[in-house]
């Protein structure tokens, strides 16, 4: 496949191409009360004339969901099909309670999307002991048992009843890996204002609600949203106590905010085709960018990228086991685009690009770098004044100036020269190690290849952005 046709697939489509069918997610209209009864996981409630209500509202969905499901069934039976269905399942008809937890409005004069959920389990048992994080973890069951230590102290009683405040992030950074989200995490850790999750890059959006922990095992149990949620309780126990500092006078920091970091957010989309339609020449209905919106519509996204050349030559020498060298890598780029090509041959660039099983036959993952289909996605869903996307390259030269641009963008207050110095001046986090190092620079004639594979994504990009550094054109190598 030539240049040309590289730049005809990609920019020949319509930005209507990129749109898709909005979500719609029913919620009562009625006005939120801030200790609302929610439902809470695997706990029976015990106050069930509080829960009434709920149960007219599991009835009609009920019987909701057997009309949808008639109606599909229908379809099927008719055309004999499931490419003719009717109706396409939206992810909420899968898991119809997932986000039953999460209300619609948050509490107000908090920065942070917190809210207080009625606590309906026993105050003396375990929180977390089911938590899946820390059921396949021994690092987070470390980080759970402070949190089991203090839990009942963090109860907030109203009116004789225990209430929990829950949180979800402010912000995400949200890809790409392998070009520098690492060090941002680090850096924004320092930022006294900022709190992230109990451990760095939960993949929750992306892999473990779907039950995945490596795609090449299989499904495990689904991570409920209430195990996700678990990860934000050090940060929610402190508001809560910034909170109660403010009431009573006491000097506090109510504008804390908290982050998530997982360099999959934006581009991983792999388990869709497991839950729709599993055949090579759809595109996915629903994206993780859905998902936020659904819930968080108000939320700030980061993007770290680098050129994509470099930062494919980066992920093999971070990934491969055995065998690494720059003539192991070009064959593996030769095989992958071989791949990637056949599939535009038949195919949309859209539909091999969240084509799970071309996806996973590449020995390299050369998809991930086209920065440019995956970030037109997520501006179908949420504005451009809330992404706000970075160089790897401008970083590293200029760690102060990106490191402001991002205090700006999440609305930070100023710091002391000696936090701004420390966040600034720190060495840099999971930069490649001494023994790739020593394997050297990718072949010429890859980069080459890889140059012109990239390019018209990159030209893209650059005018998405009007930014003309996005086009890597300086060769510059980190």
């Amino acid at each position: 496949m030539t240049h040309m046709d590289y730049k005809y697939s990609l920019l020949g489509s319509a930005v209507d191409d990129y749109r898709k069918r909005p979500l719609l997610l029913q919620v009562d209209d009625a006005p939120m009360n801030l200790f609302a009864v929610l439902e809470v996981k695997r706990e029976l409630p015990k106050r069930w004339s509080a829960l009434g209500c709920f149960r007219k509202i599991r009835l009609y969905s009920f019987l909701f969901g057997l009309a949808v499901m008639f109606l599909i069934m229908a379809s099927y039976i008719l055309t004999g099909d499931k490419k003719g269905l009717l109706l396409t399942p939206s992810p909420y008809h899968f898991s119809s309670l997932m986000f039953s937890v999460v209300p619609r409005k948050f509490l107000p004069g908090v920065k942070n999307p917190c809210w207080y959920e009625d606590y309906t389990g026993n105050v003396t048992s375990d929180p977390y002991g089911t938590n899946l994080y820390g059921r396949y973890s021994r690092r987070f069951r470390t980080v759970f048992q402070h949190l089991r230590n203090t839990f009942r102290e963090h109860l907030f009683r109203h009116d004789g009843k225990p209430y929990r405040m829950r949180c979800l992030p402010y912000f995400y950074i949200i890809g790409q890996p392998k070009c520098g989200t690492t060090d941002l995490y680090d850096r924004l850790r320092l930022h006294p204002d900022v709190k992230f999750t109990t451990f760095k890059e939960p993949h929750w959006w992306t892999r473990k609600r779907f039950g995945i922990i490596r795609l090449s095992e299989g499904f495990h149990d689904r991570y409920p949203v209430e195990d996700y949620l678990d990860l934000f309780d050090q940060a929610a126990h402190q508001i809560q106590g910034n909170l109660t500092a403010n009431a009573s006078g006491s000097p506090g920091h109510p504008n804390i905010i908290i982050g998530e970091a997982s360099a999959s957010t934006m581009w991983d989309n792999n388990a869709w085709v497991y839950f729709y339609d599993n055949t090579t020449e759809g595109e996915p209905p629903f994206l993780i960018q859905d998902f936020v919106h659904a819930l968080q519509p108000d939320a700030r996204f980061i993007v770290m990228l680098r050129d994509p050349v470099e930062r494919l030559y980066s992920d093999y020498l971070y990934f491969g086991i055995a065998n690494k060298s720059a003539e192991d890598f070009h064959e593996k780029v030769s095989e992958s685009l071989q791949l990637f090509e056949g599939c535009l041959t038949e195919y949309t660039m859209r539909s091999c690009v969240y084509n799970t099983t071309v996806n996973n036959a590449m020995p390299v993952r050369l998809q991930v770098g086209l920065y440019i289909v995956y970030l037109m996605d997520w501006l179908t869903v949420f504005s451009r004044e809330q992404i706000l996307v970075l160089r790897l390259e401008d970083h590293a030269c200029n760690r102060k100036y990106t490191m402001h641009k991002v205090f700006e963008f999440l609305n930070l207050g100023p710091l002391t020269k000696e936090i701004e110095s420390e966040i600034t001046r720190s060495p840099a986090s999971n930069t490649r190690r001494p023994a790739d190092k020593n394997l050297g620079p990718m072949l010429h004639i890859t980069k080459e290849i890889l140059r012109d594979f990239y390019m018209p994504f990159n030209e893209k990009l650059a005018k998405v952005l009007r930014n003309d550094s996005f086009l890597w054109e300086s060769n510059s190598r980190l």
